[in-house]
C-alpha cells in the first residue's frame, strides 16, 4: 500500500529523514483574544483585532458573541486581504464558540507585520453586546 505523508511532514518520507517546521508539528501554539464592545459599528468599518508578526502561521480562530449580530456580516483578514481567515457571513449564534478558518490561510507563515482586522459588511453591528474573536497561531 502506498504511504501519502502530510504536506507538513513530507520530510519524514526524505531519505535521509528529516524534520517537519515547528510551525505546524511540535511547534508553540499561542492564543490571541481581541475582546470587542458592540456599538453600532457601521457597515464598512473595520475593527482592529491584532497584530500577526512574521513567523507566525494562522492555525484557525474561534468566534462568540453575546448577541446576534443580526443581518451584519464581519470578515476576518488583514489589510491586503478582508476575508483572509473567515469569508464575510452573518453570525447569529449567542455565546456559543464557533471555529473559523480557511484552509488555504491555515500553516501559512507571515512574511510582514500584519493588523489582523473584522470588517463589518451588509448592515450595522448591534448597539450593544460583546464579540470574542481568538486567533490560535503557531510559532517554532
Amino acid at each position: 500500500m502506498a504511504k501519502t505523508y502530510a504536506n507538513n511532514l513530507s520530510e519524514w518520507g526524505a531519505i535521509p529523514p528529516g524534520l517537519p517546521s515547528g510551525t505546524l508539528a511540535g511547534g508553540k501554539v499561542r492564543a490571541h483574544t481581541a475582546i470587542v464592545t458592540l456599538a453600532g459599528q457601521a457597515s464598512g468599518d473595520t475593527i482592529v483585532l491584532g497584530r500577526l508578526p512574521p513567523g507566525d502561521a494562522f492555525l484557525g480562530g474561534i468566534i462568540t458573541s453575546s448577541v446576534s449580530l443580526g443581518t451584519s456580516t464581519l470578515a476576518i483578514g488583514d489589510a491586503a486581504t478582508a476575508a483572509k481567515f473567515r469569508a464575510a457571513a452573518v453570525f447569529t449564534a449567542v455565546d456559543t464558540p464557533t471555529l473559523f478558518g480557511k484552509a488555504a490561510a491555515v500553516g501559512v507563515r507571515q512574511t510582514v507585520d500584519g493588523e489582523l482586522l473584522a470588517t463589518v459588511g451588509a448592515a450595522a453591528l448591534p448597539g450593544a453586546g460583546t464579540l470574542a474573536i481568538t486567533f490560535l497561531v503557531g510559532n517554532a
